[in-house]
């Protein structure tokens, strides 16, 4: 009892509540940031293909996508990163844009970002290495991430292809312009004639219902997109709070358009905030094989 003959258990117990809800949020805010945006995925798929040539069957392919340096991916992370896909041994590795921020904290220090994740992709021992740009890249300087990773070796497929041989065989790497803040055009990213399958990175993934309704879908097997990051921040039964355009209907995972599979990779980094909840940083390791 108050000394005015309330009871006070209800003021104690409104009370309690407040500062258990509000020490909750500060742990959950704190481990998004602090752990869940630093635990990495690597994610198995096994991807048919129809046709595949022999020499592609078993052929390891690892996607990274949306890295987001230095806002707010830290080197660090990204070191750690390379060390895990150098331990998957891949054939080859795609890069599916955003390579930097086009933040608040990042304006001043652009170029060093780009020049410092390029150095450390460049880590990655892989006998095939390409990238395509993101509209964060594209927004700061589409020039600038093309020549900073160009200088590492990484060249930049900005709406062309390039042709894998093995033992004969062909595999066709494409890659378009980003769709949402520049001009793709798979007229020029897809071989009209293509020796073998293709494989088109393009960063947004919702491009993909333009791709599917052009003259060269039926060439196209499969396409690789990230952007959305999964959602970055997933809730129980509510899902991703916030979508990016262009990457708001095909959020992560596989998809299968008749001949054409998507894959979206949820992406290493972060944007407008420096957290993730229930969906962690991805390294998607891709096994080709033939459809039977």
């Amino acid at each position: 009892m108050t000394s005015d003959g309330r009871n006070s258990q209800h003021g104690l117990t409104r009370r309690s509540f407040l500062v258990g809800t509000g020490a909750l949020t500060a742990s959950l805010a704190l481990y998004s940031s602090l752990v869940a945006r630093h635990e990495i995925s690597v994610l198995s798929q096994h991807i048919l293909i129809d046709a595949l040539p022999s020499a592609f069957v078993g052929h390891r392919i690892v996607q990274l996508s949306d890295f987001h340096l230095e806002e707010f991916t830290e080197p660090f992370f990204l070191e750690r990163v390379v060390e895990h896909v150098n331990r998957l041994e891949p054939d080859v590795v795609l890069l599916t844009g955003d390579f930097i921020t086009r933040g608040s904290l990042n304006f001043l220090f652009e170029h060093h970002a780009a020049t410092r994740c390029a150095e450390i992709l460049a880590t990655i021992r892989c006998p095939q290495k390409f990238a395509v740009l993101g509209n964060h890249d594209v927004a700061v300087s589409a020039s600038m991430v093309t020549a900073a990773l160009a200088a590492q070796g990484l060249p930049v497929l900005h709406n062309r292809y390039e042709t894998l041989t093995l033992r004969g065989d062909s595999l066709h790497i494409a890659g378009t312009a980003d769709p949402g803040t520049d001009r793709p055009d798979l007229e020029t990213a897809v071989p009209s004639a293509p020796r073998g399958p293709v494989l088109l990175m393009s960063h947004a993934p919702d491009y993909a219902d333009f791709v599917i309704s052009h003259p060269r879908a039926p060439l196209i097997d499969l396409m690789l997109s990230g952007h959305s990051h999964g959602g970055q921040v997933r809730l129980p039964v509510v899902g991703p709070l916030v979508l990016p355009p262009l990457g708001r209907k095909y959020v992560e995972g596989l998809f299968r358009f008749n001949r054409m599979q998507l894959y979206v990779n949820r992406g290493l980094g972060t944007v407008g905030i420096p957290i993730r909840l229930n969906c962690p940083p991805e390294i998607t390791l891709i096994t080709l094989d033939r459809s039977a």
